[in-house]
């Protein structure tokens, strides 16, 4: 699940201008299928903590969250932050695109880990990360293809 807290990005592709307005279910805002094949491909993944039932609470950014903001992000259910993920994930249901959000943890939320947080320390987290989302990637691609 994902909840929006962003303002003031494009939110949709149909308007009302050119394009009428177009009304989409976002009930699960993510493709189930590509969903499963990046949870398979996690499992697969040696040492890799997987979380698999979250909330994704998009913020605006480019600041991270203050502490407060942090406790109420966990009061509406928010397991994990970030600075996107909307409104892309709107954008690819509106064009019928499959997506899904794999989410790399580069720092602990404000007010979470007892110390402010790191930014010098969040490009080499990052890194790290995305070496995690490239192997997850391949093994769902992997198993894709053995598929058929």
């Amino acid at each position: 699940q994902i909840i929006d807290y962003t303002h003031g990005r494009d939110r949709t592709y149909f308007d009302g201008g050119e394009d009428p307005v177009r009304h989409i279910d976002f009930t699960y805002p993510y493709d189930a299928a590509l969903r499963r094949a990046l949870l398979d491909g996690a499992r697969a993944v040696e040492d890799l903590s997987v979380i698999e039932d979250g909330c994704y609470g998009a913020m605006e950014g480019p600041r991270l969250e203050t502490a407060a903001e942090i406790r109420r992000l966990a009061q509406d259910g928010c397991t994990v932050v970030g600075l996107s993920g909307m409104p892309e994930a709107v954008l690819a249901r509106e064009l019928d695109l499959a997506y899904a959000t794999l989410a790399v943890v580069v720092n602990p939320a404000a007010g979470t880990a007892g110390a402010p947080i790191d930014v010098d320390a969040m490009p080499a987290s990052i890194e790290r990360g995305m070496e995690s989302a490239r192997a997850v990637i391949a093994q769902a691609l992997s198993a894709a293809s053995a598929a058929g």
